[in-house]
This record gives structure tokens, C-alpha cells and sequence, in this order.
């Protein structure tokens, strides 16, 4: 029996196979926030597709934690709204929805990846001052960040707490917190981002205190049944940077914090990384962190082939299997593999002349 198409439990949710659709940003969102109809969809279509659990995009806790003046958010009662026939979508149509609850940081108010211009958006333009660890800004032409105090900080872990309960109440059935990518959490994990000298930086355990912080209050807030996963960047791909060693220490201290899996990608806070692309690049860290902090985790990066990502399952390099650019291009990807693997692909009924 494939394993990749194995049910896998996570507390009180099963996913119906070990595939999931990752974070991807649409950049399609009107400035309030609110996903359109292309987010129903697009994140449809893979559910209907046959995907297990479908992720929404960096989904901001916080107007100024969008990475784009047209990033979705879930800061708001009219949010949850505008989200529920998404995930009501999703539900009936086999997929476990989850939301990827994100604050930006200093990558904040920039332009969208197609738009002519680039780097920060001023005011004029719809943009705002990002807040971060402190005053450096991601690059040159990016914003200048205003660095966060006690208040602000206290108030980001809120605003997660916050997000995750209406997420819930939209209809997710489970949440990712997203400390990856060079966002702020990730900014806050690194050496390279973060140089404050208060609790909140200096060493590890105070280069990682916010993500835990920010973990117990999503886990308080959704209670026990609920599935908490976190994004991380396993290293920086930069010398003197976060390090795979600390990521098995931070996923560890996740897991004590009420976290069920660790999504394990890499890369994202500094412009000089030097990312070594290649077919699962990325697997290693992920068998890694599951070996040693003795935590489920998810593979993502560059897998193509079922049998590539039954390979890891199987092994127990991982638990899930995370795809992205491959559900861009094809997103019946589970059906097909289904059928590869020798497992029962579930066609929906009205695509069953096409089998």
C-alpha cells in the first residue's frame, strides 16, 4: 500500500493522504484584505484535485503584517466572513483546510512580484512602515523598518492568538504559524536579523522566545483538537546565520509549546544566502529535525515525482509531503499520482468521463 496515500492523524483532524498544497501567495487580495474569488478557486481547484490538506497563503494577522498591499489578512470579523465559503469549499470536497497565519515583517509593503516596480511601496502608493527586530531594512530598496518594543511585540503575539481564533471560526480546521522566509519571526530567530540585547535577542534561547510565545498563545487559543503547525526556515544557507542544529533545538521546543508538525524550509532572511536548488533539497533537514527533536514533520522543496515523495514518506524522512510550483502546473497532481503509486485515485464524480 502506498504510503503517501496513507491517512495521517494529527490530534482530533485525519488527512486523508500525506499531500499537501503549500503556502503560496497570490498577491490578489484588495487592500482591506479580503480574499476575492480567485482564492476560492485556486485553492479549490487542489482540493478538488485530491489534496489532503490545503494551506492557504501568508495570511496576515495584522494590516502592516502583509507582504503586499494585496495580501489577505485575518484580522478582522469581515475577514472571517469573506474566508468561510473558502474553507466550507475546501471541507466538503475532502481537503482539510488550514490557514498560515503570518506577519511579514520587515519584507512588509512591497510591491507585488509582477508589478513594474520594485522593493518598498511608499505611502502614497498604499504602503506603511514595517516593523521588525530592529532598524535595518532587508535591502536597500526595501523599507526601514521601525523596531518593535515590548508593547509591539506583545501585541504581535495577540494578533496570532487572534488570528488563529478566526480562523477557526471561518471554518479552518487547522493553523500553520509561519516563522520562516525571512518573515518576522524568522527575523527574530536569526543572528543575522536580529541584533537587539533585551530577552527578545542576544542568544538562542532569546532569539527564539517569540516563536515560542507566539506557539503556546496559538495553541491556548484553539485549544486542544485543533492541529498547530509552524513553517521554519531550517537554515539561513548564510555563514554565521540560523543553523540546522538550531532548528532541531527551536522544533523540539515547538513541540513542548503544542506545535504537531514542523513544515522544514529554509532560506529567506538575508539577500547573500547561496541555496543549493536541487530535487529535495530541502529533505535532509526535515529527516533530521523528525529524528532528533522527535517531532512529525513536512517535506518541501523541488519534490516532482510521486514516487520522489513516496520515497520520503516511506522512509520516514518525513510525515508530509509539501508541493507548490508542482500543483501550480498540474493541480490533480494526487489523482495522477494515486494511480502511479497503485493507490485508488477519488476522481471527483463530475470528472469521472475523464478516467
Amino acid at each position: 500500500m502506498s504510503k503517501l496515500f496513507a491517512p495521517l492523524a494529527l490530534r482530533a483532524v485525519t488527512l486523508p493522504n500525506r499531500i499537501a498544497m503549500a503556502p503560496m501567495c497570490q498577491y490578489t487580495a484588495g487592500p482591506d484584505g479580503l480574499p476575492s474569488e480567485w482564492h476560492l478557486v485556486h485553492l479549490g481547484a487542489r482540493a478538488a484535485g485530491g489534496v489532503g490538506l490545503v494551506l492557504s497563503e501568508a495570511t496576515a494577522v495584522l494590516p502592516e503584517g502583509r507582504i503586499s498591499p494585496q495580501d489577505t489578512g485575518i484580522w478582522s470579523g469581515a475577514h472571517v466572513d469573506a474566508w468561510r465559503p473558502v474553507a466550507a469549499f475546501l471541507t466538503a470536497h475532502g481537503a482539510v483546510p488550514a490557514m498560515q497565519l503570518a506577519h511579514a515583517g520587515f519584507k512588509a509593503s512591497t510591491y507585488r512580484p509582477w508589478a513594474a516596480e520594485r522593493g518598498g511601496v511608499p505611502d502614497a502608493d498604499g504602503g506603511w512602515t514595517p516593523v521588525a527586530p530592529g532598524t535595518t531594512p532587508f535591502a536597500p530598496n526595501y523599507r526601514t523598518p521601525t523596531a518593535l518594543d515590548a508593547a509591539g511585540i506583545s501585541a504581535v503575539v495577540e494578533a496570532f492568538a487572534a488570528g488563529a481564533t478566526r480562523a477557526l471560526d471561518a471554518g479552518f480546521a487547522a493553523v500553520e504559524i509561519h516563522a520562516a522566509h525571512g518573515y518576522l519571526l524568522h527575523e527574530f530567530l536569526s543572528p543575522l536579523s536580529n541584533h537587539r540585547t533585551d530577552e527578545y535577542g542576544g542568544d538562542r534561547a532569546g532569539r527564539i522566545r517569540l516563536t515560542l510565545e507566539v506557539a503556546r498563545a496559538v495553541r491556548a487559543a484553539v485549544g486542544e483538537e485543533v492541529p498547530v503547525l509552524a513553517r521554519i526556515s531550517s537554515t539561513d544557507w548564510v555563514e554565521g546565520g540560523w543553523t540546522v542544529d538550531d532548528s532541531v533545538v527551536l522544533a523540539a521546543e515547538l513541540a513542548g509549546a503544542g506545535v504537531d508538525l514542523v513544515d522544514t524550509s529554509s532560506g529567506g532572511v538575508s539577500p547573500a544566502q547561496q541555496v543549493p536548488l536541487a530535487p529535495g533539497y530541502q529533505v535532509p533537514a526535515a529527516a533530521r529535525i523528525r529524528r532528533e527533536a522527535g517531532v512529525p514533520t513536512g517535506a518541501v522543496g523541488l519534490i516532482v515525482e510521486p514516487e520522489h515523495a513516496e520515497q520520503i514518506v516511506a522512509d520516514g524522512e518525513a510525515d508530509l509531503v509539501l508541493l507548490g510550483r508542482e500543483l501550480l502546473r498540474d493541480p490533480y497532481w494526487p489523482l495522477r499520482a494515486a494511480a502511479k503509486l497503485g493507490a485508488t485515485p477519488t476522481w471527483p464524480n463530475q470528472y469521472l468521463r475523464a478516467t
